[in-house]
């Protein structure tokens, strides 16, 4: 359930059995439903109002080219020679996340003021179970984005504090069985969400437009009005039985969602910096006390080690560093949520409505670039990710005028000088 839907639903437990219609309703309730404390002031509420104009252009921008970024990150990494432990991870995380870009599409085209659509057209019984799936299915995919990524932390402070077992204890056998784990445990979570949902249809009088009639014209009989019916995502008769249920969902969303993970990635990425510290400065010391052999490479004397060691390290080094960017952009992204949610649920009514619903949409937002933006990482930190992209997808021709290595280019010139004749250097 993203920020949004959970705010609808709590609106919908306190106005009754039938609820509220839409966003702008629940905005509205939000206002007026404080009785006691006020924990925001009005500056939040005026960037609320502010923002929310421009949420779904926003939305549906991010949602497309996360959609095209994370079909390009499973092309990729899909590929023979990327095949790995935490490249399968990333493939499932990317799996996960592009569910959600493709979710959250019509639900960030409906949230465009310009593209809104009637109270009687928007309010429709097909609808209200796409809001319902969409409620529950973008919550369980982005779970397990969530707990994939706990995963991936784990692997790799395996990779980097125990490079001795890390074939053992992360090979590909254990790593798909982790990833397929994710996948079936998940939806198990939101099972109390999923029981506390329900369609619900009541009768309004609508006008010829199919919003509904001010008071003027209602008092007024200006004009012709007509009943219609509309549904919407309501609370289930459990919850209404249990109102303790509301209470549920909040601590599950908060602490099982998103703060166990987030402490968790806490500790493990400072536990991953400490190791990937400590392998630096143990290969340092053991190329200080290695047996003083040099060679010389470009005139230059240096260390007699192992170029392919090196090389090798340096890869690892990278990798690490690269998967500590995506670690620290979940926490950015994640840990407000999770605060927010607990708060919610300790201070109740009075912060919901004056905090943490005013602040959903950003947060679904974060949650959106969040699940986005790993291609730009894996671009930018990944030397492989980039030559492998660079295979794929660069145009086949290029690679007839392609640059000769400037080894062959001097051998070339030594020819031209040699022979008299011009030298062809167009790679065929």
């Amino acid at each position: 359930m993203s920020s949004t839907e959970l705010g609808e639903f709590v609106i919908n437990v306190t106005d009754g059995p039938h609820g509220v219609g839409g966003d702008e309703e629940a905005g509205n309730i939000s206002t007026t439903a404080t009785t006691h404390l006020l924990y925001c002031g009005k500056a939040l509420d005026d960037f609320h109002t502010s923002y929310a104009k421009a949420h779904g252009i926003v939305c549906l921008l991010v949602c497309i080219f996360g959609s095209i970024a994370n079909t390009l990150n499973i092309v990729v990494l899909t590929r023979r020679e990327m095949r790995s432990p935490t490249n399968a991870i990333l493939t499932g995380l990317a799996i996960a996340d592009l569910l959600v870009m493709l979710d959250y599409m019509p639900y960030a085209i409906n949230s465009i003021p310009y593209l809104r659509l009637s109270r009687e057209e928007r309010l429709t019984y097909g609808w209200a179970w796409y809001i319902m799936f969409h409620s529950i299915f973008a919550q369980i995919c982005h779970t397990i984005s969530i707990w994939l990524t706990v995963t991936l932390a784990i692997w790799r402070y395996i990779a980097v504090a125990y490079p001795q077992r890390n074939r053992q204890w992360c090979d590909m056998s254990k790593t798909l069985a982790a990833i397929f784990s994710s996948y079936l445990v998940c939806p198990f979570l939101a099972v109390p969400i999923y029981l506390s949902f329900s369609i619900q249809s009541n009768v309004e009088l609508l006008g010829c437009d199919g919003n509904m009639l001010s008071t003027v014209e209602v008092a007024g009989n200006a004009t012709q009005g007509r009943n219609v019916t509309l549904y919407r995502l309501g609370t289930s008769q459990l919850v209404r039985d249990n109102p303790a249920l509301l209470n549920v969902n909040f601590w599950i969303y908060s602490v099982v969602f998103k703060l166990i993970p987030c402490i968790a990635l806490t500790i493990l990425s400072l536990r991953l910096i400490g190791a990937l510290l400590e392998a630096k400065q143990r290969r340092s010391q053991l190329t200080g006390t290695a047996t003083g052999l040099k060679q010389i490479v470009d005139g230059r004397v240096v260390d007699a080690k192992s170029g392919k060691q090196t090389d090798k390290e340096k890869q690892t080094d990278r990798t690490t560093r690269m998967l500590l960017a995506v670690l620290l952009l979940f926490l950015i992204t994640e840990f407000p949520q999770g605060i927010l949610g607990l708060l919610s649920a300790v201070l109740k009514k009075d912060f919901f409505f004056n905090c943490y619903l005013k602040l959903g949409d950003v947060m679904d937002v974060l949650a959106l670039v969040n699940s986005a933006i790993n291609f730009i990482l894996y671009c930018s930190m990944s030397r492989q990710f980039r030559s492998t992209f660079n295979d794929l997808f660069r145009p086949r021709i290029l690679d007839r005028w392609m640059a000769v290595p400037q080894g062959e280019d001097e051998q070339a010139d030594r020819g031209h000088h040699q022979d008299g004749a011009t030298t062809q250097i167009t790679q065929i």
